[in-house]
């Protein structure tokens, strides 16, 4: 029997949480395991228990839902984390994934497209709902056109979220290569992390 993706729902709201544990109690390969009220719980919780996933809500009482995924981010590198939010607005998104969260989606979505974003988040992707998916930047999409074959390639495997040794040994670089590569197209596209990658990649229609 495979293991179920362990989550823990992050929500000031107990009756939201309950309809997120309800749902959720339908599908066979997520087990809910905790839930918790403020980001300081969250915080707690994971270093306990260590879940696959946390769907973190962003408006909480004390240091919220983004500080929190910070703080989570900082400490532990494979911490998985969706924003489960109200805010669809592409500020909140940008934000959520410059804190380090490998998924966002709104609470108005779907119910099956929370079960969608954990089991790909859980898998290693990143997920963003695609009704929050702002149309494609045309100066982003120029300069990625421009890209060289190589660049395109590490472009999209760093947008997956893997690592410059991960891009390394999959396009049988050297790490040094592999890592120069990315810091080049990060500051082609001026960004700086992963997350902002992978949204770009996700805006273009690069990553199902």
């Amino acid at each position: 029997m495979n293991k179920k993706i362990t989550v823990i729902l992050v929500d000031d709201h107990a009756v939201v949480r309950a309809g997120f544990r309800l749902l959720l109690s339908t599908e066979a390969e997520i087990d809910v395991i905790a839930e918790a009220q403020k980001g300081e719980q969250a915080l707690q919780l994971y270093a306990d228990l260590k879940p696959d996933v946390i769907v973190m809500d962003l408006s909480m009482a004390g240091i919220g839902g983004l500080e929190a995924t910070r703080r989570l981010v900082s400490r532990y590198d494979d911490v998985k984390v969706i924003v489960f939010s109200v805010h669809h607005e592409n500020v909140y998104i940008s934000r959520a994934m410059n804190a380090g969260a490998k998924g966002y989606i709104c609470k108005e979505a779907h119910p099956d497209v929370l079960i969608r974003a954990i089991k790909k988040v859980a898998n290693g992707e990143t997920y963003v709902e695609p009704a929050l998916i702002d149309k494609p930047n045309s100066d982003l999409q120029t300069i990625v056109n421009d890209f060289s074959p190589r660049e395109f390639d590490v472009f999209v495997l760093l947008a997956k979220g893997l690592t410059a040794h991960d891009v390394a040994d999959k396009l049988c670089l050297s790490y040094k290569t592999a890592a120069n590569y990315g810091t080049n197209i990060r500051s082609k596209l001026n960004v700086n992390s992963s997350a902002e990658l992978a949204h770009i990649a996700l805006s273009l229609n690069l990553m199902t």
